[in-house]
């Protein structure tokens, strides 16, 4: 199996090398990784003690921040090594200045990792949700370094699980420790005698939570909303926009829309522009008249959205139409009603609001109208859901926390005293 896993990666790096020449985010995966470990042999201080922590792209980073920010306060002398997969988060966050060094992970190659786990010789490794790079994971291995898995989650359908699994899940029996969103991905690790596991929950509710308390503003934003209610649609698609065309074209009076297209490239930014019509304004162009009586705006700039939702009474999140959707959380934060597309199932935070009143599923233009006027025409309706959902976050916060005490006596072995009782139920 392990042949053949080989043979995947080196198929799959041939794939985004030929894209590269046409696709721009192939073309960054393939120049990010060019004398990617020559970059970090001269980069890291050997003298140095170092914590890798690794996201697949921003989401993951996002979801991992927490913890990797409380860990650097409370170990000073550890220098944080971060890494992304994606172009779309090293992009975004290469220069942040909460990890001592950000990198590209190296393709998963045998070779290539052993030579990135030699050349880091990090005192711990720490994964976020579900990146299973398992020839990096065999060099951890070889060389003892422990191996975390932060918010994981797991589901039937995953390879691991599968009759032909077994080479996979060996080596999910060597991780050190998994803590896991929900009881589900517990029970379904300990039905195949992997015990290593605590349900901490997820970090995204700490994340959103610290979003919240500190929320970047707006002066161009708040000049366009001028008292009105917003209506907020976040990391949408076009088949998300289809329908929020139709729901704009009602005109209803003191109600505005902020449109977050989950892509900004300038060709889907004309075009969405198309389909919504008259009075709309790009973020980008700011012309003050216009944008105090434009109905409609349309942000083409990223690493906004999270602090955008605290200024919409109701909030779309787009992706329910395609693959399923994003981060609810960053809205259902400010406490307010979340809308998205049918294809939610997945996320244990949709279907919990979803059943206690929080979140609308919509799967035609005529459903999203009747949820959309039904809350924003009725204040005891939208204040009964805002409060559900703000109170939903509120309640789920506390992950980082639990997994912060154990990444604490992981790396100082005797001097460190936990302080959280979780601790207690690890097995």
């Amino acid at each position: 199996m392990h042949f053949f896993y080989n043979l995947t990666i080196y198929f799959y790096s041939a794939i985004i090398r030929f894209a590269a020449r046409f696709r721009t985010k192939a073309k960054l995966w393939k120049e990010g990784r060019e004398g990617l470990l020559e970059k970090i042999a001269l980069t890291l201080d050997q003298e140095d003690e170092h914590v890798w922590f690794h996201c697949a792209s921003l989401g993951e980073f996002e979801q991992g921040r927490p913890v990797m920010e409380k860990f650097r306060k409370e170990n000073p002398k550890i220098k944080i090594v971060l890494t992304f997969y994606s172009p779309s988060g090293y992009e975004m966050r290469k220069n942040y200045p909460g990890a001592d060094y950000v990198f590209y992970m190296p393709e998963d190659t045998p070779q290539k990792a052993r030579k990135f786990v030699e050349y880091l010789q990090p005192r711990l490794a720490v994964f976020v949700k579900y990146e299973y790079w398992f020839n990096h994971l065999i060099a951890l291995q070889e060389q003892k370094v422990p191996v975390v898995y932060i918010s994981a989650i797991f589901r039937p359908g995953q390879l691991f699980f599968k009759w032909w699994g077994g080479w996979f899940r060996k080596h999910l029996k060597n991780v050190t420790y998994f803590f896991v969103q929900d009881n589900a991905s517990q029970s379904l690790l300990y039905s195949f005698g992997i015990r290593n596991v605590v349900v901490s929950g997820d970090t995204r509710f700490d994340r959103v939570f610290e979003i919240r308390n500190k929320p970047s503003t707006y002066k161009k934003v708040e000049k366009f909303i001028q008292g009105d209610l917003i209506f907020m649609a976040g990391s949408t698609w076009p088949k998300d926009e289809k329908i929020l065309a139709t729901l704009v074209a009602k005109n209803y009076q003191g109600i505005k829309y902020v449109i977050v297209p989950h892509e900004i490239e300038p060709g889907h930014i004309q075009n969405l522009m198309q389909l919504i019509g008259d009075n709309v304004v790009k973020y980008s162009e700011y012309d003050e008249e216009k944008f105090m009586n434009a109905k409609v705006l349309i942000i083409d700039e990223m690493g906004m959205l999270s602090s955008l939702y605290q200024y919409a009474s109701v909030a779309y999140i787009g992706g329910g139409f395609g693959a399923g959707i994003h981060n609810i959380l960053e809205a259902a934060t400010y406490g307010m009603p979340v809308v998205f597309g049918p294809r939610y199932q997945k996320f244990a935070e949709a279907r919990e609001l979803v059943e206690h009143g929080g979140a609308f599923p919509v799967s035609t233009e005529s459903e999203l109208v009747h949820i959309t006027w039904s809350l924003l025409s009725n204040y005891k309706n939208l204040n009964a859901s805002s409060r559900i959902t703000k109170e939903y976050v509120d309640m789920k916060k506390g992950a980082t926390q639990t997994i912060l005490v154990f990444l604490n006596a992981m790396v100082n072995p005797g001097s460190y005293r936990p302080q959280a009782p979780d601790l207690i139920n690890m097995n």
